[in-house]
């Protein structure tokens, strides 16, 4: 295997190469790009600061210029501070001129400024600490601009103000810078000269438009790189992935005493060690090793994982019984009576040949473009029905199957073999009514007959077909659940369930509703009108009463009483002789181990003989009694139960027919009953919407469920105990997308 890992990391060094290759070119463009727009953003806010800076000193066209106030006189000072104690100028103006008046009156004052732009959501508190920091002695001016900047910094769009600050001296400034630093404002220079400010401005300009020519090739150029590798990116993800999967296989093996090779344990299905050392051989001829792999099949006492073949077809349904539990090594498994029974119960609930149709159709389309479908990204739901296409196709061919059996076509009745085997005796009996019928050609071959549809009879008749039918079902279904129990016990060689598990649990179940599927069989053949209800409970409460005209055969009451003793009977079998059976044989097996082990060693003294009975487990005979205990009510119970709950099928096979004539006899025929295009259209609009939404999307999903848990909890809890784990043979094949 180690070989293999080998020859694999050959062939993925040259795909590695050129990824470092684009890899590195792709960082050399992300870093020049950023640095680009970095600067580019800092030019586009220096050129804000000029033009708005301008605007705050230059309000109007002949308004005063600050910066030729160094020239001001002393006179001009002191008006200035006479308007500072009369309260009518600005508190800026006057404290800036506060350190100035114990100075000469005929020295000048220079005043520094700082110019740059600050956060707008900051631009109160920028402009309270500076005035606190200075105790007043700046003179602030802002200016809001009108859409938000890329910050440089940041790289995010943030609405700014330009602000301009007038000081006077080196703490001033000191304290200044320190704010703008805290703040996070970017401070630009600002020239004095006019003309000089038109320079820069143009100079400005241009660098702008070179920097966004270069901007934009680069961004051609990283376009195209990325195309580049993304013609090639879903090759190299599985690359890594398989990569990634073969240095976790390395990890699990472990090195040899000697450090000279490594050792692999693991598991693989017995038709498959030819091929695992047929690869092996090529492997090594391949890498040209001089040493070959060594495969050695392992005895041990572990349990193995379960595997099971599968194809497109049967995965799906070995997937629903997954999802109930992983069968253990070696026990029967359901998905192979699942791929009949699962769709044939769902159609006896959905029987419709015309939803059966459509359901095929949508199907037909999923099965003809799986190819194409496989490889695209569908939705949640989408992608469920995509992965169990043949399960639907399944269910769409009985549905068929059964829709003919029921008649059934969007609830239309069709005279599939001619018309109607019944014909009315006189004029007096009408359409709702089958009081006057007789028989007057042959019976259908096949299907339900059409004269039953829309007569009063209709539903007490199917109720009361569907209902038995689903009892012969259940307990035909339930009765394949224990004979599986026997061939799993069988093969194990398990003989105490087999003769107290399997026995009593055919008597119990059959001689209740095995006998009642006898009674409905009979009834069905001799046309008889006994009444079934009154025969099973009098069964249990007066077994020895005459049943009258209830007899549907000879020795009937002799049989009943039989069968009831035979019932009675089979639940202490179930529950007493299995516990202490297994506390016997557990017994004898421990006495077996001792006397071989102590037969077979050499005797010392320092070994106590009572010190071997440490090592055997504890047989603890109240817990196996208990649990027992619980197995035998839960059947008992469960007959009753799980025979009830097969009358789902009846329920909502009934459900479904009923729906579908109300949508088209309320809603397709009451519409179509009006001489109005545009009613007529509403009426086919909600008849198509009502029948895809409820009847083949709800009543799907129903059926689904239901025929599910019939399978899941009915079914399999029979015979299967689903305590395995499944086997995850190592592949590149089955990497998926979502597999680290």
């Amino acid at each position: 295997m180690l070989i293999w890992i080998v020859w694999s990391f050959v062939s993925f060094w040259h795909e590695k190469m050129a990824l470092g290759e684009l890899e590195s070119e792709l960082i050399e463009i992300n870093s020049n790009n950023e640095m680009l727009k970095h600067t580019y953003n800092e030019l586009s806010e220096y050129k804000l600061v000029l033009q708005k800076v301008w605007l705050l000193l230059h309000p109007k066209p002949l308004a005063g210029e600050l910066f030729h106030s160094a020239q001001i006189s002393v006179a001009a000072q002191q008006s200035e501070l006479e308007a500072y104690n009369t309260a009518e100028a600005s508190i800026d103006s006057a404290l800036l001129l506060e350190q100035e008046m114990t100075t000469d009156p005929s020295k000048q004052v220079k005043l520094g400024y700082i110019s740059g732009l600050v956060a707008r959501e900051k631009a109160m508190a920028f402009e309270r600490i500076l005035f606190r920091a200075t105790r007043g002695n700046v003179f602030l001016k802002q200016s809001v601009l009108e859409n938000a900047v890329v910050d440089p910094v940041s790289g995010d769009k943030v609405e700014k103000n330009v602000f301009i600050v007038f000081y006077s001296g080196e703490r001033a400034k000191n304290k200044i810078l320190k704010l703008c630093e805290g703040f996070g404002a970017n401070r630009y220079p600002f020239m004095e000269d006019l003309n000089r400010q038109f320079q820069i401005i143009s100079q400005v300009s241009g660098r702008l438009a070179e920097l966004k020519t270069t901007i934009d090739v680069g961004l051609v150029h990283w376009s195209n790189l990325l195309q580049t590798i993304g013609f090639d990116f879903e090759q190299w993800n599985f690359l890594v992935k398989k990569e990634k999967s073969i240095y976790h296989t390395l990890n699990m093996l472990n090195m040899d005493v000697t450090k000279k090779c490594l050792v692999a344990e693991g598991w693989c299905p017995v038709f498959a060690t030819d091929q695992i050392q047929n690869g092996l051989r090529r492997a090594t001829l391949d890498s040209s090793s001089q040493i070959g792999a060594i495969f050695h099949v392992l005895q041990t006492k572990d349990s193995p994982p379960t595997y099971f073949q599968t194809n497109k077809f049967t995965s799906a349904f070995q997937e629903i019984v997954d999802a109930y539990g992983v069968a253990k090594y070696q026990e029967a498994n359901p998905s192979v009576y699942t791929i009949v029974t699962f769709p044939f119960l769902f159609a006896v609930m959905f029987g419709d040949w015309g939803h059966g149709i459509c359901l095929l159709l949508a199907t037909l389309y999923f099965i003809f473009r799986e190819k194409k479908l496989s490889s695209q990204k569908l939705g949640d739901i989408m992608e469920m029905a995509f992965s169990g296409r043949y399960v639907i196709m399944m269910m769409a061919i009985f549905s068929i199957y059964t829709g003919l059996i029921y008649n059934e076509f969007f609830s239309v009745p069709f005279e599939l073999f001619g018309p109607s085997a019944y014909g009315c005796r006189d004029q007096s009996c009408g359409d709702a009514s089958t009081a006057g019928l007789v028989k007057v050609r042959a019976t259908y071959p096949f299907g339900l007959d059409p004269k039953w549809h829309g007569t009063r009879s209709e539903l007490p008749f199917l109720n009361s077909m569907k209902m038995k039918m689903s009892i012969l079902f259940g307990v035909a279904q339930m009765n394949l659940g224990i004979i599986i129990s026997y061939f799993n016990a069988k093969f194990f060689g398990d003989n105490i369930n087999i003769w107290y598990q399997f026995v009593p649990q055919m008597i119990f179940l059959n001689s209740l509703f095995g006998y009642l599927s006898l009674l409905i069989i009979v009834k069905w053949c001799t046309g008889s009108q006994a009444d079934l209800y009154h025969v099973m409970i009098y069964m249990f409460l007066s077994p020895t009463d005459d049943l009258d005209d209830n007899q549907l055969f000879f020795g009937q009451k002799f049989f009943q009483i039989l069968l009831l003793l035979s019932a009675l009977a089979a639940v202490p079998w179930m529950l007493f002789p299995k516990p202490f059976l297994l506390k016997k044989q557990h017994e004898e097996r421990f006495q077996g181990q001792s006397y071989a082990r102590l037969d077979s060693s050499d005797f010392s003294p320092e070994i106590e003989p009572h010190s071997v009975s440490h090592n055997h487990e504890e047989f603890e005979f109240s817990e196996v009694f208990v649990h027992q205990l619980i197995h035998t009510i839960e059947f008992v119970l469960g007959a009753v139960s799980n025979t009830a709950s097969y009358l789902r099928l009846w329920a909502l096979s009934l459900a479904h027919s009923e729906l579908a004539s109300v949508f088209y006899d309320k809603v397709l025929l009451l519409s179509w009953g009006y001489n109005s295009i545009l009613a007529r259209s509403i009426g086919l609009i909600v008849f198509i919407f009502a029948t895809v939404g409820v009847l083949l999307v709800m009543e799907t999903l129903s059926a689904f469920l239901h025929a599910l848990r019939l399978h899941w909890v009915e079914f399999q809890n029979k015979f299967y105990v689903g305590d395995g784990y499944k086997f995850y043979p190592f592949s590149f094949a089955s990497l998926g997308e979502d597999d680290e």
